[in-house]
């Protein structure tokens, strides 16, 4: 198996992030560095990386986990707050979360050990569609839900690689599915699908027509639903599912 697929598949970082590892001097073949990514490894071999012994490829698995709200979507966090990885409490495999869900929101999260197939799905091109139901903190208006759907103006705050200063730039979101779900005299839920991922988007795509977010949960990834899981519980994706993901392009 050539080595990147193998540190890949150990759930280490992505095929291409495994070549960077290779190339910074990172990873060990029986305790020699090595640099060059077209190195198969064989039966016996001793891999590491940044010093820790690869156990070997793991089966590559996919887990959805319904998140409660009050979670970091990280394997660890630095200020002490609980992540997704503590409601694993029988996964023996090491996995990773597949994109984010912020600390505020709930819902569908996919887990997985597959690097590769991980950073395929979560490239922008691939146009995977996510499906939220938001709770706003009034009614919008037809023209409100239509200035959703065709794409509205948000804030991103981002950060220069050169300088390391975050700064916030205008950025024009795709266009979305919009539906009224249900309503209230002060509120409403809606079901927002979106084919793009920015920081707490839909919060500020609401914030952008004057109202507020007051809860948030994603119900479908794709063709992958939450379903009946749980809050806080998780099941593995069936053969099916993990067909659909490998057929994104």
């Amino acid at each position: 198996m050539r080595l990147n697929k193998y540190i890949a598949q150990a759930g280490v970082s992505s095929r291409r992030g495994a070549d960077d590892l290779i190339k910074e001097g990172r990873v060990k073949i029986n305790g020699a560095v090595l640099k060059e990514p077209g190195y198969d490894v064989q039966d016996g071999d001793k891999v590491e990386v940044n010093g820790k012994v690869l156990e070997g490829a793991e089966k590559l698995c996919w887990y959805a986990l319904n998140k409660p709200a009050g979670y970091v979507t990280t394997r660890k966090d630095e200020k002490g707050r609980p992540t997704v990885m503590d409601l694993l409490t029988d996964v023996d495999v090491n996995v990773f979360p597949v994109g984010r869900l912020d600390y505020d929101s709930c819902g569908l999260l996919l887990l997985t050990n597959d690097g590769a197939l991980a950073n395929r799905i979560s490239r922008p091109s691939s146009h995977l569609e996510k499906t939220y139901l938001a709770r706003l903190n009034g009614v919008p208006t037809e023209r409100q839900m239509d200035q959703l759907r065709k794409g509205i103006e948000i804030d991103l705050e981002e950060k220069d690689p050169a300088t390391g200063k975050h700064y916030t730039r205008k950025y024009k979101t795709r266009p979305a599915k919009v539906s009224m779900v249900s309503q209230a005299a002060r509120e409403c839920v809606l079901e927002i699908k979106i084919t793009e991922g920015k920081n707490r988007q839909i919060r500020k795509m609401a914030e952008a027509i004057g109202l507020k977010v007051l809860a948030l949960q994603r119900t479908a990834i794709g063709e992958i639903r939450l379903g009946r899981t749980k809050e806080g519980g998780y099941r593995r994706l069936t053969q099916a599912e993990v067909n659909y993901l490998k057929g994104i392009k």
